[in-house]
């Protein structure tokens, strides 16, 4: 079977990943790419005696490329072998989205278009003549609509045939396909064919690379591709047709490319689409005179918050309960296997270290499954990008980019993609902002620390409000912080906020389990490799060195925490005790605060493991609970809640923030300030609390 790669690209909110979706369905990775640094997620479908490798690249408006996530999509195509690009576009707003069509056509790799949400342009009455638009592109360009699956077998042999027939052009005559090129001026086709005939007389640029696009690039003083690909020796002659071109248009190039592009295109919808003559109601404007209004909009937002996190515990509830028997079933059954009096590493391991360790992890799944729902189905509608509108307003006010509040968005499913997604932000200084702030979004890796504790010492009734106001508070937070750091360390002016916002659409289902699916089966693995791994180290902390010489006529509870005080992770928390104190906690909960920087989860590993080693009859999360409620007052809950929230964020984010901030000064400031303010506000919260009377 033939192998062929495919690149899929486009603007944003075109439906491009429902197109990716429907292609690939579960056949689905991160891809590592070199040179690439965000993660690039790649499936794999089998057409017409084809295996197809597809990689999902991120959105981009141009080549021109003015973020990050569009310069790393334009250098996947340039860098890394493609036999076809799949282009997405928006058949309801086709006139705006042929404009990286143009631009994919003159980089030269042969393009096939996909005209997706083409039933919603039928519903508008838009009438759009496909192979019409194809003549004049010169390029396939096939109706589909990625949440109906419609047009997949069409849009995969377009993609083939054209794969198919690049790699016959080259081996036949030694030259890939020539596409259909924008025709721009006489004296500006004049300046290009020289510096096409002085790019490849210098062979400055490989014959198989596209030599009229490098030529547009050089006259568009791209300074990234020129830097990036060495072309200098070329800047001259560019230099002088952009005077020759400035001379006679009054105007920069690129701005005569740009309106050139322009009227190609609107020539081509005249010639290809159909308009109603009376257009149909705007359900999206009439929503939107709600949902951002001034004053309902944000009410209704965090109207929409706390219902999501309602949800979240009361549907919930009943399967965690279920998970947690079946996993006090496992340990008991386990258990069984040996005698009671019979001494056994393995046995401790098990019942007291990876089944508590892991399966304290697991309970969580169904409340992490509701969660990532809920964010599908917003994102889906289109509501998500209603909400960064909305909070532009106030995040303006505090110095952040309203572009800021999408990383900080994707930050609620896993700091880590939140961090890469400030690529979004042109600013540099908006970039770092946003980078420090993001681990004040409670990600998900938190939810197993909240549904330990909030119901510890929370009543039914007030536990979604709980929930939410540690979300909240983390957003509230973050705003803080990002003021200060805006009025210190970053000044400058806060540019503009501009955001498209797409129309409301109805979430397909199968995309919403898929992303749902994918993001919990990435829990799952995590307690199944991670969680493990720290289960079996921090059981083997709690339970060695062994102390031989403990008095046997002891009550059995005492025996045990003498005994846990007595190894590795009980050493070190009575050490760090006096330090931890004035926040409310012993030297039990600060243990596991040290296991919540391998990962934030592994506090509840820690806390499973803790108790059943003190009392191997207190292994399931109900006794856990009781545990926590028993030892300590509610308000050590809190300033667990708050510790959790704020402090020493997990190696990943890290690591993931030294790469993108390119320091690691940023990130241990990061990791180090995060914790001092959070053991600041826990020492606040701790001993006011105790002085009104509530310790």
């Amino acid at each position: 079977m033939e192998a062929l790669t495919v690149a899929l690209t486009g603007n944003p909110n075109t439906g491009k990943t429902t197109v990716f979706n429907m292609l690939t369905g579960a056949r689905q990775q991160v891809g590592n790419y070199p040179g690439v640094t965000v993660e690039i997620t790649e499936g794999r479908a089998e057409h017409n005696d084809a295996a197809t490798t597809i990689s999902d690249l991120p959105g981009t408006y141009s080549l021109a490329a003015h973020s990050e996530d569009e310069r790393t999509a334009r250098n996947f195509l340039l860098e890394v072998p493609t036999d076809v690009v799949i282009d997405v576009v928006d058949a309801t707003q086709l006139e705006r989205n042929l404009y990286l069509a143009l631009q994919l056509i003159e980089f030269g790799k042969p393009l096939v278009i996909a005209l997706n949400m083409s039933d919603a342009a039928e519903a508008q009455g838009l009438r759009i003549d496909h192979q019409a638009l194809s003549d004049h592109l010169g390029v396939p360009c096939i109706p589909t609509s990625g949440r109906n699956r419609r047009g997949r077998n069409e849009l995969l042999d377009a993609a083939v045939d054209q794969a198919r027939h690049h790699r016959a052009m080259v081996r036949n005559h030694g030259h890939p396909v020539e596409q259909n090129r924008v025709p721009y001026a006489r004296e500006l086709e004049d300046v290009l064919r020289e510096i096409q005939e002085h790019l490849i007389a210098t062979e400055l640029i490989a014959k198989d690379h596209p030599a009229r696009w490098y030529a547009l690039k050089l006259l568009e003083n791209d300074t990234q591709i020129i830097e990036r690909y060495a072309l200098q020796e070329a800047e001259p002659v560019a230099a002088a047709g952009r005077d020759r071109l400035r001379a006679i248009y009054g105007q920069d190039p690129v701005a005569a490319i740009a309106d050139r592009r322009h009227e190609v295109i609107a020539e081509i919808c005249k010639h290809c689409v159909a308009s109603p003559q009376q257009p149909k109601r705007d359900i999206t404007g009439t929503l939107d005179a709600v949902l951002t209004h001034r004053w309902l909009g944000p009410a209704i937002f965090f109207a929409l918050m706390y219902a999501v996190f309602h949800l979240v515990f009361t549907l919930g509830a009943p399967p965690m309960g279920w998970l947690e028997q079946f996993f006090g079933w496992l340990a008991g059954a386990v258990d069984g296997l040996w005698s009671a009096d019979e001494p056994s590493a393995l046995r401790s391991l098990l019942v007291n270290g990876i089944i508590p360790g892991v399966g304290g992890v697991l309970v969580f799944t169904p409340n992490i499954l509701l969660l990532f729902l809920a964010i599908a189905a917003l994102e889906a509608s289109g509501y998500m990008s209603r909400a960064a509108f909305l909070m532009d307003r106030y995040m303006h006010k505090l110095g952040l980019h309203g572009k800021s509040f999408i990383p900080m968005l994707i930050g609620f499913g896993c700091t880590v993609p939140g961090i890469m997604a400030t690529r979004i932000l042109e600013s540099r200084r908006d970039r770092l902002t946003t980078m420090l702030i993001l681990p004040l979004m409670s990600c998900g890796a938190r939810i197993p620390i909240y549904m330990l504790i909030i119901p510890s010492f929370f009543a039914p009734a007030y536990q979604g409000l709980a929930l939410f106001s540690i979300y909240l508070l983390g957003i509230v937070l973050a705003l803080v912080l990002a003021r200060v750091l805006k009025s210190t360390l970053f000044r400058g002016v806060t540019p503009h906020f501009l955001l498209e916002l797409p129309g409301y659409r109805r979430p397909a289902l199968r995309d919403l389990a898929l992303f749902t699916w994918q993001r919990t089966w990435e829990y799952i693995k995590k307690a199944g490799t991670i969680i493990l791994a720290a289960s079996i180290i921090l059981w083997a902390l709690s339970t060695y060195p062994r102390k031989t010489d403990i008095d046997p006529d002891l009550p059995g509870e005492e025996r045990q925490a003498l005994q846990l005080t007595h190894t590795v992770i009980g050493r070190t928390g009575k050490a760090l005790e006096p330090v931890m104190q004035p926040a409310g906690f012993d030297w039990r909960l600060t243990t596991g605060f040290l296991g919540a920087f391998a990962a934030k989860e592994a506090f509840v590993t820690q806390m499973s493991i803790v108790f059943a080693v003190e009392d191997p009859e207190e292994g399931d999360g109900l006794a856990i609970r009781r545990q926590l409620n028993q030892r300590y007052p509610a308000l050590v809950g809190v300033c667990i809640l708050i510790f959790s929230l704020m402090a020493t964020p997990c190696v990943a984010t890290l690591a993931i923030t030294r790469r993108e901030s390119g320091s690691w000064r940023w990130a241990l400031a990061q990791w180090g300030g995060l914790t001092v303010l959070a053991y600041i506000l826990c020492v606040i919260v701790y001993q006011t609390g105790r002085a009104l009377g509530f310790g």
